[in-house]
This record gives structure tokens, sequence and C-alpha cells, in this order.
């Protein structure tokens, strides 16, 4: 598996074979690889982008639509694996205009656990939340960014307002659960595990995998 360090700051390039090129945010590659070994969906080629355009959403479209255009004439389809992750609707608005189909939904918090069951939950504007990748990723993606190794007393002001830490697991990884933990401390935060597996990701890309 790719090292999550590379994931965050470069992505994963194609290999340049497949019939259906997935175009995914680096965050999401171990599961996509993962999914793609056990299905044995050999036709499926993976191009990630760097993990930390998390951290600028406004950047987020105008890499999509430049991956897309960089790789459609090598593939017969594209599927691009991401939600809304803070654009706007420009990521949707983009994807229709290039032709391609992506991922439903708001963020992959929602389509982890799933749209429906994420939409129940009444509490969820108090939640903040991590999965495996983040968890890993969690000083890269929070802490430095965030300031609070610098200035912890930013920790009230950014994080005053959440009452709890999920942990999405993909995977049940006691390591993982105790380092999800402990950043709920780190943050003040009252602690809440939630083991997803792949969701919603597992349907959409089975969907994929059994069209032409």
């Amino acid at each position: 598996m790719p090292d999550p360090d590379v994931l965050t700051a470069h992505g994963l390039d194609a290999r340049g074979n497949g019939r259906l090129l997935l175009i995914a945010c680096g965050a999401l590659a171990h599961e996509i690889l993962a999914l793609k070994r056990l299905n044995g969906w050999d036709h499926m080629d993976l191009q990630c982008l760097p993990a930390k355009l998390h951290l600028y959403p406004d950047q987020i479209t105008a890499e999509v639509e430049k991956s897309v255009l960089a790789h459609r004439s090598r593939y017969d389809r594209i599927f691009v694996v991401y939600a809304d992750c803070g654009t706007g609707g420009q990521l949707q608005a983009k994807c229709a205009d290039l032709g391609v189909e992506m991922v439903a939904g708001p963020h992959c918090y929602a389509f982890y656990e799933g749209l429906d069951r994420f939409a129940a939950h009444e509490d969820e504007i108090s939640a903040f939340y991590l999965t495996d990748f983040l968890v890993r990723q969690f000083d890269a993606f929070v802490w430095k960014p965030m300031g609070l190794d610098r200035h912890p007393q930013l920790r009230d002001m950014i994080f005053g307002n959440y009452t709890k830490l999920v942990y999405q697991a993909q995977t049940d990884d006691p390591a993982l659960r105790a380092k999800a933990e402990a950043c709920a401390a780190r943050l003040g935060l009252a602690y809440e595990y939630r083991f997803t597996g792949y969701g919603d990701l597992k349907a959409s890309l089975e969907e994929q995998a059994a069209k032409p």
C-alpha cells in the first residue's frame, strides 16, 4: 500500500491501463486498492490527487478537471471518487460539464457511513470526524495545519463548539482505535467509535465495476 505521507503530499499516479479510471482523493487510496484486490477489479486503474487538497477545497474542482482532461483519451470511462467535499456544488457541476460521474453525498464521512444512516444522526453538527487515513495523518491534517502544535490555546476557539470525536473505522485495527481515542483526548472531546467498513464507497465501486 502507498505510504500515507506520499498520499497526503503527492497522491498516486495511474499506471496507464484499464478500461475504467478512478480519480480519487489520496485519503481513499488504501480503501480503493483493497476493494480492487478483493474483488479482482483488474479493469480499474487508480489516479489519486494529493489528500492535502482537503485543506484547500477551493482547489479540488480545478485539480479534478485537470486530471480528467489529462487522462480521458486513455480510458473508456472515468469515475470521480470525490463527494462534494466543500466545493459548494462546483465539483458536481464540473463533472456534469465533463460528462463524468462522481460519488454522491456531501463528504466521505457520509458515504462511509451510508448517506441515509449519516443523515439520521441528530448530533452530527457537533461531531468532529476521523477515518482510518485521518487517524494515521492526524498531525499532518489537524494538529499542525490548525496551529495547535505552536498555539495550543487555539483548541478552545477551534473546537469549542464540538462535543465529540467520531472515529469512522474502515478496518478493525486496535492500534488505530487507541490512536483515535488519544486524538480525542488531545482535543478535549468525548470519543465515539463507529465501525463503518467501506460503506457506500463499496457500493459505488461495485456499480461502476458492473458497467460495460
